[in-house]
């Protein structure tokens, strides 16, 4: 189902008119639908998986430098080392680690460009429903809008974490020469939140393969839930209450629930994870190409370990685990060695592998907790990224579907949401409920107290590279031990800075080779390309 899915769209796209938001003046309507294309009501479930389709150039990015690789070297527990090979690239990847980015970052550019390239199509295909060129039966236009209207809130969802202060477009039939005006975070976040409540109730409750990959009524629920627990980042006054509803609403569906393995959410074939609420559909045929393609087994293994899937191509080294993280897992914590590769690596043969570059040149190749910096690496420092299963033979791009949202974000989005507001109890009672997949060695340790959950973080913040050690005080971090939880669950899936932010760790902890850099660091510059195409922008604070 995932290849068609995937086929579908793609095939589609050919015959969509396709362009930028910088195109938000563009009225003709030979570039919304192909002369040679007459859509037929059959038709209307594939037009509207054309802006599903810019999530994956958002998570991704043309170059990679979108949400995920965003939010995970920017933050604690990964990091793009200079490398033997390279891995330097005009040092974005340690601007990033230093939290010394520029309006100019490919990050900054990449996010803003595909998330308002995701709003415009949304836009279009609304005014398209609403000029009747696209034929949608009086039953279905409300829900059809409602979908589309929830999916372009989540294109804002992204816009808001990162820039906060962004323009809101909800026409697609605007003047020639118009330039939107800039609306402040707060004015975002009741927008959002407006679209969410009024739409959210009228999606389909449907969970079966016609809604995958496309928001139905718990995914929007879901979408919700992440708005309100990041409300007080977002606009100063937090909202838990509203985060548990909408928790519970996606708890109570009895639609979803945790798998029995968690690797089982992170599969190759992964279309059918009961875990799954939604995702990010990717086939290592039909979404392959440099925009699209889902390449981290690429970006993390060494080129010697193409001997050990018997990839087709070699792989390219680069991104890994920092060491202070690694160090927080509990030995017994399966997560530890599923998510993680580590040790000697052999081929698919079982021969031991040798190092190929660097000073491990002809020695075996044995990944290894230790990191000298982010300036400075060999080929066995660093654990890998080994959470979302590596197929045998696989491509340059994989076929592991990327989970959004999933159902053990819903249940630490409500004990995170139930401690803040005195309920550790319940908290506790959630977050052993997740573990409990995680410990089969020792069942007892799965199990977590109210107490605990109120313990600081066992992160060992501080500097730890080459060039300085030190240590940072952890007291000042409150409900450190649920940071931790949210480490160890949620590792590895483009999501940490978001966490760390709102525990207020991002911009006032050291690691590795971070120091902190200034508390605007929070909100990414509005990238240079935008601010020069449009006079009604204002530059994020400390830019």
């Amino acid at each position: 189902m995932k290849k068609r899915y995937c086929f579908m769209i793609s095939g589609l796209m050919i015959l969509i008119g396709l362009y930028s938001c910088t195109k938000l003046d563009d009225k003709n309507n030979s570039q919304i639908i192909s002369a040679q294309f007459n859509p037929t009501a059959q038709d209307v479930a594939a037009l509207i998986g054309v802006p599903y389709t810019n999530w994956r150039t958002l998570e991704l990015g043309r170059s990679a430098n979108a949400i995920w690789r965003t939010n995970e070297i920017s933050a604690d527990e990964e990091v793009i080392p200079q490398r033997p090979n390279g891995w330097v690239d005009g040092g974005i990847y340690q601007r990033m680690h230093y939290h010394k980015w520029t309006a100019d970052e490919d990050n900054c550019y990449q996010i803003w460009t595909n998330a308002y390239q995701g709003i415009t199509n949304c836009n279009r295909l609304l005014y398209q429903i609403d000029a009747d060129l696209i034929p949608v039966t009086a039953s279905t236009k409300t829900q059809v809008e409602a979908e589309l209207k929830v999916l372009r809130a989540s294109f804002y969802y992204a816009l808001i974490d990162f820039f906060g202060n962004v323009p809101i477009v909800t026409k697609f039939d605007v003047p020639a020469g118009y330039l939107p005006s800039q609306s402040t975070r707060a004015q975002v976040y009741a927008f959002i939140i407006s679209e969410l409540t009024t739409n959210v109730p009228l999606l389909s409750t449907t969970v079966d393969q016609t809604t995958y990959g496309r928001f139905n009524r718990w995914a929007g629920e879901a979408l919700l839930a992440k708005m309100y627990l990041n409300a007080g980042v977002y606009t100063g006054t937090p909202d838990w209450a509203d985060c548990i509803t909408a928790c519970d609403a996606v708890i109570n569906s009895n639609a979803y629930g945790l798998e029995p393995v968690q690797a089982s959410v992170f599969a190759t074939e992964n279309q059918n994870s009961k875990e799954i609420i939604f995702s990010i559909p990717f086939d290592n045929v039909y979404t392959a190409d440099g925009s699209t393609a889902w390449t981290l087994h690429m970006e993390t293994l060494e080129p010697e370990n193409q001997a050990t899937y018997n990839f087709q191509n070699s792989p390219w080294g680069g991104i890994c685990a920092i060491p202070q993280f690694i160090n927080t897992f509990d030995p017994d914590d399966n997560r530890l060695t599923a998510n993680w590769i580590q040790g000697q690596q052999y081929s698919a043969s079982g021969a031991i592998l040798i190092g190929g570059l660097g000073a491990y040149t002809g020695k075996p190749l044995a990944y290894i907790n230790v990191l000298p910096g982010v300036d400075s690496s060999e080929e066995v420092h660093g654990f890998r990224l080994g959470k979302y299963e590596i197929a045998q033979g696989e491509l340059v791009g994989m076929s592991n579907d990327f989970p959004l949202f999933r159902y053990a974000d819903i249940l630490m989005m409500k004990a995170e949401a139930s401690l803040r507001l005195g309920d550790a109890t319940t908290a506790a009672t959630l977050v052993t409920q997740v573990r409990q997949r995680d410990f089969l060695s020792n069942p007892a340790k799965a199990t977590v107290t109210a107490a605990q959950l109120s313990q600081p973080t066992v992160y060992d913040y501080g500097l730890r590279n080459h060039l300085a050690t030190t240590h940072d005080v952890v007291s000042d971090i409150q409900y450190g031990r649920m940071l931790d939880e949210l480490g160890w669950e949620f590792s590895q899936e483009g999501r940490r800075r978001q966490d760390l932010i709102r525990f207020g760790v991002f911009t006032t902890k050291s690691w590795l080779s971070h120091s902190p850099n200034g508390a605007y660091r929070t909100l990414l510059p509005l990238p240079t390309t935008a601010l020069q195409t449009n006079g009604n922008l204002k530059q994020n604070t400390g830019y």
